[in-house]
């Protein structure tokens, strides 16, 4: 029997699905950390990837593994291999799946957008992605394969929208608002609490967001208090609201930068845009203008077992 290996490896989070060729639901699924080929370092992303294989292909079973597909947050775009990110996603990937026996299958790296798209009912192949999570990127996929881009600039330069941009974005608003340079919000104490404030002195206060926000240097680490800025919003706080409401529309603008056509199909992922996710109502109300229904996805994982089983079909013939 023939088997296909799908890997999505998100910003926040890796995931892994064993499946048969012909069809089915995975047999075996697994999950692990972050895998950002440009945040994650090559050794730390090569065994995050032998743990997830090893944790849903037995051994023996290795050789029966025909086709794999692998996505990565931060791998630049498929083919161009002297793209940093690229490099790293496509050697940690093949070190990992020499460490288990997976020596003879057809591997393919391609874009954390194309699985994504690829994961829509009846994996269509062209329209619109957008995904945001611990990052933001928006992709046109011409014929199952990415043609442009907006944004996925990095948490530095770019993501708007992203779940790392909500996180700062409610620190900057709480640091404001304890300045006396903002509207109050529940932010201040709220932020202050993860971070470990003992009192709501102002000055204490400042120092623990300030703190809270720069220390960690891995925006993984920021992006996880994107919830504390949602439940804000969820219990009305005017701030918090606001900073979703600017997070939808640098999502919708990303969309519009790739001239979508009204009824195209149009998919979105991550843990802000897949289902029920806290920006998905704000966003559709959005694109709802331009003629576009997003359909939600949960992560790209979906895509990568249907991309790996359509590369099987074609090299069987």
């Amino acid at each position: 029997m023939a088997l296909v290996l799908g890997i999505d490896g998100g910003g926040s989070r890796l995931r892994a699905a064993l499946a048969e060729s012909t069809g089915g639901p995975p047999s075996a699924t697994a999950s692990t950390g972050a895998a950002n080929a440009r945040s994650v370092p090559a050794p730390v992303l090569e065994d995050r990837l032998a743990h997830a294989v090893r944790r849903v292909l037995p051994r023996e079973r290795a050789e029966e593994v025909r086709c794999v597909v692998a996505g990565f947050a931060g791998a630049g775009i498929p083919g161009r291999e002297a793209d940093a990110g690229q490099a790293v996603a496509i050697k940690a990937l093949h070190g990992a799946l020499a460490r288990h026996g997976v020596t003879g299958a057809r591997v393919e790296v391609v874009a954390d957008t194309e699985l994504a798209f690829a994961g829509a009912p009846g994996t269509p192949a062209d329209g619109l992605a957008v995904i945001a999570g611990t990052g933001a990127a928006a992709a046109r996929i011409r014929d199952h394969r990415l043609s442009a881009t907006a944004d996925g600039c990095g948490w530095l330069t770019g993501d708007d929208g992203s779940g790392f941009w909500i996180a700062r974005e409610g620190v900057r608003r709480a640091l404001r608002a304890a300045d006396g340079r903002g509207p109050a919000t529940l932010l201040v104490g709220r932020l202050a609490e993860v971070f470990g404030a003992p009192t709501l002195d102002p000055s204490v206060v400042r120092f623990a967001l300030v703190d809270g926000a720069l220390t960690p240097g891995d925006p993984v680490r920021l992006a996880r208090h994107c919830p504390v800025v949602v439940r804000a919003a969820v219990d009305g706080d005017a701030v918090a609201n606001g900073v979703l409401d600017e997070a939808a529309d640098l999502l919708e603008e990303s969309t519009a930068a790739l001239r979508p056509l009204r009824g195209e199909a149009l998919v979105t992922s991550g843990g802000l845009l897949g289902p029920n996710g806290p920006l998905l109502g704000r966003f559709a109300a959005r694109t709802a203008a331009r003629g576009l229904t997003p359909y939600p996805v949960a992560d790209g994982l979906a895509g990568a077992v249907a991309w790996a089983r359509r590369l099987c079909g074609g090299a069987e013939g």
